[in-house]
């Protein structure tokens, strides 16, 4: 039966979530808070489809790990302590995530989420008629570099050992093979992991490409522009959502705002675990005397990923728990810029680099949370973490399908909101 529905949040998971609603015959409305869609995360992300490499941050060697990381100037992560219980909550259930049969519980669970989101990609492609040019899309494939042997013997031997065609482990000799850019920098590659299929796209531009779409749509009923502000709940049902600009009643909702999610779920009564993970990016031009990677790379030690978007390079890295704060820290710029000049410097014009920050709304085992939760009417699509751009799709599709009364068309556990 078709509904009227408010999707609250206007980056790529609120877009894609109205319009697979839209598409199953529901009249649909989307909220945002700010003055222009796909500001927030889905600003300058990374630009990578990663349908295959989903292994959540919490895994068993990482408490370790990020001793090590903290003492690093340059790197991937920083703490900073707050005075306040959601954090250390938070980082709680992260660190009890943190154990191998929780990550690949997780990890299983993800891989079916993004093989879901590479085929509602493709539908999503076809049905809105996008302009791939125009999103700057391409299927380079993924190479995921490693530096220290140990690691990457115990990588490719899993990869070996799983037999997936799509997938395959190369040697430092064979990753410049593919990737001649690699020649040009400092690395000395232990080997890496390539993987056929995965793409890259220019987040932003689809998401303005999609909401122009929508405006075509016949079931969609145009964007507010307000400051939601909590649920009007009656009998255990969300009724209605209060605004600045007034109450807006509907038959349904689908909080979709990111890290807004955790504030509008608590005045429904909701603790939803998510996090800022905040994470900065480069923008640098191409030029004609540059020779940027072509494939999608990915430094594994560092963290750092490197996508080619058009005529621009995208490097993209970090995780800093420091709140919600995104600010630009001018230190850990230079840090990326050092990065991409060691690995990269013949690629771009660094000098011409834009720069973001962006805050990453994760939860502590790195899955999102989809479904329904204990307040009927209300719908829940938030906590994607780094790939909210990868999960985005699967994840539309999956609240279309269970608003419109249909099963979920993969299993939900570990997916949905902790008791």
């Amino acid at each position: 039966m078709s509904q009227y529905i408010v999707v609250i949040g206007g980056g790529v998971v609120g877009l894609t979530t109205a319009w697979a609603l839209a598409e199953r015959g529901h009249k649909v409305t989307l909220l945002e808070r700010e003055a222009a869609l796909a500001s927030g995360a889905s600003r300058a992300n990374g630009g990578q489809l990663s349908y295959r490499y989903v292994s959540p941050l919490a895994d068993e060697g990482v408490p370790l790990k990020a001793l090590r990381w903290l003492l690093d100037a340059d790197g991937p992560l920083r703490f900073k302590p707050e005075l306040r219980w959601h954090q250390w909550a938070w980082m709680l259930q992260f660190l009890r995530a943190c154990r191998g049969p929780v990550n690949r519980r997780t990890t299983a669970r993800l891989l079916e989420l993004g093989a879901l989101s590479q085929a509602a990609f493709a539908e999503l492609h076809r049905s809105a008629r996008l302009d791939a040019d125009d999103i700057a899309l391409r299927a380079p494939g993924k190479l995921v570099v490693y530096r220290k042997p140990d690691e990457f013997a115990r990588v490719a031997a899993r990869v070996r050992a799983h037999g997936d065609a799509a997938e395959r482990a190369l040697s430092h000799e064979e990753c410049v093979a593919l990737e001649p850019a690699l020649a040009d920098g400092d690395a000395q590659l232990a080997g890496g992991i390539f993987t056929e299929g995965e793409a890259v796209a220019d987040c932003h531009r689809l998401c303005l490409q999609l909401a122009e779409r929508l405006a075509r749509h016949g079931q969609f009923q145009g964007v507010v522009r307000a400051q939601a502000q909590g649920f009007v709940l009656s009998q255990g049902r969300a009724v209605a959502l209060q605004t600045d600009a007034g109450e807006l009643p509907a038959d349904a909702f689908v909080l979709a705002a990111g890290l807004h999610s955790r504030g509008l779920g608590k005045s429904a009564g909701l603790n939803l675990p998510i996090y800022p993970l905040k994470g900065y990016s480069l923008t640098a031009p191409i030029g004609d005397r540059h020779r940027p990677p072509e494939v999608s790379v990915t430094d594994f030690e560092r963290k750092v990923l490197y996508a080619r978007i058009g005529e621009q390079l995208r490097v993209a890295a970090m995780v800093d728990l420091v709140g919600n704060d995104a600010r630009i820290d001018p230190q850990r710029i230079a840090s990326l810029q050092r990065a991409v000049r060691a690995m990269f410097p013949q690629a771009a014009d660094y000098e011409a680099a834009s720069t973001w920050a962006g805050l990453r709304p994760a939860t502590p085992s790195g899955a999102p949370i989809l479904g329904a939760c204990p307040v009927r009417n209300l719908w829940l699509n938030v906590g994607h973490g780094a790939l909210g751009f990868t999960f985005s799709f699967g994840s539309a599709r999956i609240l279309a399908e269970l608003i419109s009364g249909r099963p979920s068309p993969i299993a939900l556990d570990g997916l949905r909101l902790p008791a």
